[in-house]
Order: C-alpha cells, then structure tokens, then sequence
C-alpha cells in the first residue's frame, strides 16, 4: 500500500520524538510505501486533489541506553513528483497547529479526495469541525468548568469566583500561551488584554485543578479506543506539563474514570471521522482534544515495549 503524509519540512522533526516519524518508520517497516508532502503543495486539479510528492525512506531510529536515538542522515527524499492524492490507500493529515486560515483552507483542498478510494486520517471535515480546546465542551461531566470569551469582565468575574484559572488559546499546542490566571493578581487584565488581542479573540478559561502537578495525562485514541497513555509532568516553576516545555514524562496506567470518558467520547470521534486522535485529562477531568497532530506514541512505545505505530497502520490496512 502507498501511504502519504502532509507534514512539515522534515528537517524541522525530531525522529525520536515526533509521532508522525513513528508512523512513517512503521509503515515502511510492513512493507508499504511511504511519500511525503506539505499542506502548501496541495491543489484540486480536475476536480481532484494532487500533491507534490516525494517517496521517503527511512533509517528507524533505535534504542539505546533507555531513549529512541536518530541516525545522523536518518531519512532520504526522492524529487517530487505532481501526482493525485487518490492514488495512495492512505493520507495522514498531521500538519502542525496553528489551525489558521492556510490550514482551514487545505482541508477544504482535501476534500476532493475520494474517501471510497484514499482514507484520510484524520477526515478533513472533522478537522474543521474540531477545534481542539472547543470540541470537548460537548462532553457534559468529562470537562472541568469552563468558560469561552473575549470579555475581560466575564473572565476576570470567573478567575475571581475559581480563585484560580487557566487561560488557553483556542488555536495553540504544545502549551504556547497557555496563563496561569490568579484571582487578585494586578497584571490579570493586562494577561487578559495581551491574549484576546484587546478583546478581538475568544479564549478558552479553565478552573485550574490542583492535580496538575501529578501530572497531565495523553491518551491515544485509535477509532475511539485507548491503545495508551503517557503522563506528562510539570518541572521546576513550570505548571504547565507539556513534553515541548519541559514536562517530564512517566510510564501510566488508564483508570475507570478516564476509560468512562473514552467510551463518551468514541461514538462522536467516529461520527467526525476522528480516528487518531490525543485526549489530555487532569485530574480525571478531559481538558482538550488534540485531532491534528497529536503526539506521544514515542514515549508510550518506549516505557511499554509496544509499537502503536504498527496499530495504527494495520488498522488503517484493515478499512
């Protein structure tokens, strides 16, 4: 099978690191064809979407001394050719955030891919319909309290009933411009201000939850189902326990809790066309729902001995 990956430049991954890379090195290693393309090579030409590809190989990483270690030259990329989308069995769209207008509008692009002919991982229009801070307010119970504004008084009214909030921008990752908001704190509008751009753009304000520090949790969702969790944990002064800011990471298990969120969740993944997809929760509370590249499976492939990245290409060699 012929599988194609929109992605940034590969020079900017980190191989033993980086999700997507995983998925590449799994798919070569069952003996499928690997290419890769970015969301700026996309068009619709006769009413199709084409890419300029490159055939990609790749030299996995391995293990040694307890962490994933890269090959200097660890990929070679063959000149691209102009060639429809519809000719692979698969195409991962895992472009990094921020979900800005480019982004909106290569989904639109990959519309034009016939899905009886090329499954698109994940589905375009879930992509759009999915911001990944606003789609878990749908699921009543699984979120902790939440607001969405761009009115400083009706933030600022919430941080000072919660005591404690924090704020998060509706389009980021990796934690960028993620606040930590404290009721009576003098520079609290002004942190306001600053990140709704003087009230022109809504974001999201979460009640903070103390178990935090325990840790924030990434689930990976195949098809609506846990394949593994991964806890990240904040370090030094940092409250946030993203992997991109230094969040330390440890070997976990899912609880009943969290598979009780999980089984809420699958129907409506599905429903979207969500199939890969990673879920963070705190506390037991759902915070976000990542759907564009979500990331993780290195680190949960190397505390398990697993290799999620073969699950999901045998499952996607399945549909």
């Amino acid at each position: 099978m012929k599988f194609a990956f929109i992605i940034d430049p590969l020079a900017r991954l980190i191989p033993g690191h980086d999700t997507s890379v995983a998925l590449m090195e799994a798919a070569q290693e069952l003996g499928h064809e690997v290419w890769a393309t970015q969301a700026n090579q996309l068009s619709v030409v006769g009413g199709k979407t084409w890419a300029m590809l490159s055939r990609v190989a790749l030299n996995a990483v391995k293990l040694v001394e307890g962490r994933w270690e890269a090959a200097q030259v660890w990929y070679e990329e063959e000149q691209p050719t102009f060639a429809p989308l519809e000719a692979m069995d698969a195409v991962f769209m895992r472009t990094d955030p921020p979900v800005n207008i480019p982004y909106l509008y290569a989904t639109y692009l990959l519309d034009s891919i016939d899905p009886a002919k090329t499954l698109v991982v994940n589905s375009p229009k879930g992509l759009r319909a999915a911001n990944e801070k606003m789609y878990a307010l749908q699921f009543e119970g699984a979120i902790p309290e939440t607001i969405v504004s761009q009115n400083k008084r009706v933030i600022r009214e919430f941080v000072e009933k919660k005591g404690a909030a924090v704020l998060k921008p509706l389009g980021g990752k990796a934690g960028e411009g993620i606040l930590f908001l404290e009721a009576g704190d003098r520079n609290l509008n002004s942190l306001v201000e600053i990140s709704t751009q003087q009230g022109l753009i809504p974001v999201m304000v979460q009640t903070y939850l103390p178990e935090a520090k325990d840790g924030d949790k990434r689930i990976v969702l195949l098809n609506g189902k846990p394949i593994g969790a991964i806890n990240r944990i904040p370090t030094g002064n940092e409250f946030r326990g993203n992997m991109a800011v230094g969040g330390r990471v440890e070997k976990t298990e899912i609880t009943d809790r969290e598979l009780e969120i999980c089984t809420q969740l699958e129907p409506v993944l599905q429903r979207d066309g969500l199939y890969f997809v990673g879920i963070d929760i705190i506390g037991g509370y759902l915070t976000e729902v990542n759907v564009t590249s979500p990331t993780g499976i290195r680190e949960i492939d190397l505390f398990n001995g697993v290799s999620l990245g073969k699950q999901v290409i045998e499952w996607v060699v399945s549909q």
